[in-house]
């Protein structure tokens, strides 16, 4: 039985993807969750998938999975969830700096407010946080575009943590298009459209990259995808259609 399915995108991470895989598996049995870890290597050009298949080899609840040609973390996402079978689904990134061992909160809020998405927000009042002030004042800037535009019912929609219930992945994530940016917006504002819950979850937070790796050009790309998701919704109507999981992953 498998209680919640880990997906982790990975790009060109041969170097730390094996600690990745032992770091989470470890996290997970010590609370005694019921989880399988599913690898999606979108496209490395280095040995992301050998180091992972070896160190994958060794647990019999670790899947990895890859294609050849990169295209970007919401493609990952989206062909990643293909292989899931937990009733819960969450998304880790591969440098875990979101630690896993801050899922039994995510796992606690679901339950306790019945809730079908649980956001990590980094403004929820009991969350610790040690983040760079422009990378606050872009997150901030970003999320009143998105509540202007989408209407969420939470505090931060950036950060790389959230947990779904397998209904939601089964009607969202096979309608997903956005495959490098502003992917969270699609499946939040699709599934904040369908009438699924989501609620703010605290979290722990120590951001430790020298630099940001989010440029100009980039905040370009998250505004014309963000743009494309509004239209999408409200003027295409697409998120109306009902897909299939297994009809249309890329």
């Amino acid at each position: 039985m498998v209680d919640v399915s880990i997906v982790i995108p990975t790009y060109n991470e041969e170097l730390h993807i094996v600690n990745t895989i032992q770091e989470t598996s470890k996290t997970m049995n010590r609370f005694q969750i019921p989880h399988e870890i599913i690898i999606v290597d979108d496209g490395s050009t280095d040995n992301t998938s050998i180091e992972a298949s070896k160190a994958a080899s060794s647990f019999d609840n670790v899947k990895v999975v890859h294609y050849s040609q990169n295209h970007g973390k919401g493609n990952a996402i989206k062909y990643g969830c293909r292989f899931a079978s937990g009733d819960l689904v969450t998304f880790l990134d591969a440098d875990l700096e979101l630690h896993p061992n801050q899922l039994p909160t995510l796992l606690e809020y679901m339950k306790k407010y019945n809730a079908d998405i649980v956001v990590g927000s980094k403004r929820h009042p009991e969350s610790r946080i040690n983040y760079p002030t422009n990378r606050k004042l872009l997150s901030l800037a970003y999320l009143l575009v998105v509540k202007l535009l989408f209407r969420l019912p939470i505090s931060d929609t950036q950060l790389g943590l959230k947990l779904y219930r397998r209904k939601v992945i089964d009607t969202i994530i096979p309608k997903m298009l956005v495959k490098r940016y502003a992917y969270d917006i699609e499946i939040l504002a699709s599934a904040r459209h369908s009438g699924y819950k989501m609620i703010d979850a605290p979290i722990v937070l120590h951001y430790h990259r020298k630099k940001g790796r989010i440029k100009l050009k980039d905040i370009l790309k998250i505004a014309n995808d963000t743009i494309a998701v509004f239209y999408r919704l409200y003027i295409l109507k697409y998120y109306d259609k009902k897909i299939g999981l297994q009809g249309r992953i890329a």
